[in-house]
């Protein structure tokens, strides 16, 4: 089984690194899969905390039918930084990253208080603490579905931005050594 198993060890990020990264980073994608076996992606803002993921929808729809058939899903979170050339071809072009992906169970939070803690953490992540607004007030709980996706296993990738030393044409990283461009 692949699933959960980095390839690259030279860019695998520590349990804490991708924990932190989670911490820190603002969108999510949730996959689940429907009764006919078609997989469903989904963008989401969400929480991280303990080892759990912590995301809302407004009102039942397609995610929660296929999780309410088949609670397992996959998670995912990225992060695109800089493109930049490594070697001398076009060829020779890659991106900085960073990227967690993960895979567990997912349950729906029906505790008002459960669901109103995560308000709490999801407006403490992604509101201004400058809006002067009634703090822990949400008054349409009932409406929304709050779901926690127990994590069981959790990747992380990275690839971090090199020295400008390091990038091409300083330095001449090729894959393709000695190949020729046609009228070169």
């Amino acid at each position: 089984m692949s699933q959960g198993v980095v390839r690259r060890k030279d860019k695998e990020m520590s349990r804490a690194e991708a924990e932190a990264f989670l911490g820190r980073v603002s969108l999510g994608h949730i996959g689940s899969v429907d009764a006919a076996g078609q997989p469903y992606v989904i963008p989401n803002l969400f929480v991280y905390e303990a080892g759990k993921v912590y995301i809302h929808t407004s009102a039942a729809g397609h995610f929660q039918s296929n999780i309410e058939r088949n609670p397992r899903v996959s998670f995912e979170a990225a992060e695109m930084g800089t493109i930049y050339p490594y070697g001398e071809f076009e060829c020779d072009t890659t991106v900085s990253y960073a990227s967690v992906v993960a895979f567990g169970t997912v349950t729906i939070e029906s505790d008002p208080a459960a669901k109103a803690h995560f308000f709490d953490r999801f407006m403490a992540k992604y509101g201004d603490p400058k809006w002067v607004r009634p703090k822990g007030f949400y008054p349409r709980l009932d409406q929304v579905t709050v779901y926690c996706i127990a994590l069981e296993r959790i990747t992380g990738k990275k690839g971090p931005l090199p020295a400008v030393s390091d990038q091409w044409p300083e330095k001449n990283l090729t894959k393709s050594p000695g190949a020729k461009a046609p009228n070169h």
